[in-house]
């Protein structure tokens, strides 16, 4: 079998994209209103086009939910699981480290925002889906889109969203 990193270089989408941790808290968190259904939607769409979640985007989502208390343990880890399960995963390679470490001395980014823009870089992703940095900034050659417009998804995310 060719390493996840062959496979997200030779194999890419120009739509390849990957969702940050609050997409995913916001599909489990009843009481985000309107970022509870987009985020679900987003989530039950992504499964059908070229997305990649990162370890760390799980793993946050993990400490998230169980810190504020919107899942208990078991389902966190049960959702964490299912997630592992039916997405191609990303993981950080010493390279993302590089990046990261480079941006977050630089001050243009926290360093596991960085980390997760360089991770997804690797993955060959070109757009990550969150709310957290700045709508249409580019790093590492990676879109930031922010999938919330007012009561419906953004028309970039709507776009990285539909299927062929």
């Amino acid at each position: 079998m060719a390493p996840v990193h062959w496979i997200a270089t030779h194999c890419m989408s120009d739509r390849r994209f990957t969702l940050d941790t609050n997409v995913l808290v916001y599909a489990v968190d009843r009481e985000a209103g309107e970022r509870h259904i987009l985020s679900a939607r987003i989530i039950a769409t992504a499964l059908q086009t070229d997305c990649w979640l990162t370890l760390q985007s799980i793993s946050e989502f993990y400490a998230a939910v169980t810190r504020k208390r919107l899942s208990s343990a078991d389902e966190a880890r049960d959702q964490a699981l299912d997630w592992l399960a039916m997405f191609p995963v990303a993981t950080a390679t010493a390279s993302a480290v590089h990046g990261a470490l480079a941006v977050a001395a630089s001050g243009r980014a926290s360093y596991w925002d960085a980390l997760l823009i360089h991770t997804a870089a690797d993955a060959g992703c070109t757009a990550i889906l969150t709310e957290d940095l700045a709508d249409g900034t580019v790093m590492a050659d990676v879109r930031i889109v922010n999938p919330f417009g007012s009561g419906a998804l953004s028309a970039a995310a709507e776009e990285l969203l539909s299927v062929d």
